[in-house]
């Protein structure tokens, strides 16, 4: 019989995980940090821009509390050490995650016990015990520099948008997902676990080393899943300590049970009882793992245009997983290692409540309803076949004025990520020129396809009504995509006298110009000049106020005026 304190655990691992993998980079993290989303450019090949290059300097005619760089403020916004806090945030929910997991959760109270009587005493079983844990937090951090050292850091960065790898994770995480939900188990070879199990009885230090690394291998089934997406995050975020830093959080979870208990064995007695409420948390995060993997699919889809994995085939997979998740917390549905489940306790019924609850919310989406909680996570509403949103009107627009360019440049490619009543241009020339002929400052909009906080600055901010009319009509929005992979012509691939290094693409020559003119690669960064590319106020990156990005651009639009004589 399940005890009231599994149950309650399972809500509280629920409740972590959810805010782990579904709504961390978009709602929690990102309201409580205000970070910018990065996308990295240390795989890429750049080359300068030749033509037209902005003088990055703030106007001091028209700024008089100017900075004396726009790069000045864009190193701050980066946020490194609070990226690398994430990944260790994420490592310990992870396992704590893992500690619950059947092949670790039993093991708690029988590896206490083994130390205590193997010492002798009290005290020397808790000095195994400590050695013990810090022998798992030296395994699995080894793991995480191996990670580092076998890739480089270049490497590390590059998973963000490669495609290849972005694949090779959604496939990973879909054979996670198939074996926490019992298709199958991962395991290590069962030699590497018998001769470690052989090594762990010699004794001393090294005994007790031996044993953390049998803990390690055998539990491979249950924390290998755990211990791949986090690897997979932490990779994909290009910082060269993260893979480290999350193995560190998540063999801190895992060890620090031993120790606690071992110094207070009395309190091994209130822990419940192993039992089928263990494999139900494998399978809800099963069920997350699967979620989870979609981001990655997504993120191929919009990069190398596909476009066949619009947003209401995300919302509907998700949907269907929400619903058979639900269905399996109420006793509707079991898989084949479950145990029978006699009635639903009043946790598991407030746990089904929840995702039930969440599937609601999200059926609105497939008819074009923003979602802002995970606008992060799916993709554009441009992809969007059918919108209801479209028959209501946003407010009124200026009449667009015409200009000399007859054809937008490179507009075919960025179809998926237009805005309703905007009028986007995609080429920084041909926006300085419109600029000139409309008599408007120029919004510049370094974004990217696998932005999650792109997508939430559009959703929660640009759809504002006052947001809305001042980007329609006061602005030359000029958006500049830094992870397009569409290579450019011969002719236009140079050396970077920035970088060194040759750029072969369009959102290289993007991520180009945002790092030697900004010094800054982050995105979104939006940032207001005049027509001849003068920087007209300080630029910022993903804040989700609305007051403030108003007051940003009324404040850019002021200095233009001001500039050009306007009244």
């Amino acid at each position: 019989m399940t005890s009231r304190y599994s149950r309650t655990a399972i809500v509280i691992l629920f409740s972590l995980f959810v805010g782990l993998t579904l709504f961390k980079p978009v709602q929690a993290l990102a309201n409580t940090v205000k970070q910018a989303d990065t996308i990295s450019t240390a795989d890429i090949e750049f080359t300068d821009i030749t033509p037209a290059k902005p003088d990055t300097t703030v106007n001091k005619a028209t700024a008089p509390t100017a900075i004396k760089a726009a790069g000045a403020v864009g190193v701050k916004e980066t946020e490194k050490p609070k990226t690398l806090w994430q990944i260790f945030v994420a490592g310990l929910l992870g396992g704590f995650a893992a500690l619950v997991m059947p092949c670790i959760y039993p093991l708690l109270p029988l590896t206490v016990s083994f130390f205590t009587k193997k010492a002798g005493s009290r005290s020397k079983g808790i000095m195994h015990s400590i050695i013990y844990g810090v022998s798992i937090i030296v395994i699995y951090v080894s793991l995480g520099l191996l990670i580092t050292l076998f890739f480089g850091s270049d490497a590390l960065n590059s998973l963000a948008t490669n495609g290849i790898f972005n694949i090779f994770f959604f496939l990973m995480l879909i054979v996670f997902g198939a074996s926490f939900l019992g298709a199958f188990e991962l395991t290590l070879p069962s030699s590497l676990a018998n001769k470690l199990d052989e090594n762990s009885d010699k004794g001393g230090l090294a005994g007790l080393f031996f044993m953390a690394a049998t803990l390690v291998v055998v539990s491979f089934s249950c924390t290998g899943p755990i211990i791949g997406t986090l690897l997979v995050e932490a990779a994909s975020k290009g910082e060269r300590l993260a893979p480290a830093l999350g193995m560190l959080g998540f063999s801190m979870a895992l060890a620090v049970p031993f120790t606690l208990f071992a110094l207070f064995p009395s309190a091994l007695k209130s822990l419940p009882k192993s039992g089928g409420w263990l494999n139900s948390v494998k399978v809800v995060l099963g069920f997350l793992e699967l979620g989870f993997a979609l981001k990655f699919l997504s993120n191929v889809d919009l990069a190398y245009h596909w476009n066949w994995f619009d947003r209401e085939i995300f919302l509907s997979i998700w949907i269907a997983l929400g619903f058979l998740l639900g269905l399996y917390l109420i006793g509707k549905i079991k898989f084949s290692h479950d145990s029978d489940l006699p009635y639903v306790s009043v946790p598991r019924t407030f746990l089904a409540i929840i995702v039930f609850a969440f599937v609601m919310y999200m059926i609105p989406g497939l008819w074009g309803a923003p979602l802002k909680s995970i606008s992060g996570f799916l993709p554009p509403p441009a992809t969007q076949d059918f919108d209801l949103t479209n028959l209501m009107v946003s407010g009124p627009a200026e009449k667009a004025q015409a200009t000399s360019i007859k054809e937008k440049k490179y507009e075919s490619l960025f179809t998926r990520g237009k805005h309703k009543g905007l009028d986007e241009w995609y080429d920084y020339e041909q926006a300085l020129q419109v600029s000139k002929e409309l008599n408007k400052p120029v919004l510049i909009d370094f974004t990217g396809w696998n932005c999650p906080n792109c997508r939430k600055m559009e959703v929660d901010v640009w759809a504002d009504p006052e947001v809305h009319k001042r980007l329609a009509n006061d602005f030359v929005l000029l958006e500049l995509y830094v992870d397009e992979k569409m290579e450019l012509p011969a002719a236009e691939q140079y050396i970077s006298k920035f970088s060194g290094k040759k750029v072969k693409t369009l959102g290289n020559k993007w991520s180009d110009y945002e790092a030697s003119k900004f010094n800054v690669n982050s995105q979104p960064y939006y940032v207001i000049v005049n027509t001849k590319g003068d920087v007209l106020v300080p630029p910022q990156g993903a804040k989700y106020d609305v007051n403030n990005y108003i007051e940003f651009l009324d404040s850019g639009k002021a200095a233009y005026e001001k500039n050009n004589g306007r009244n």
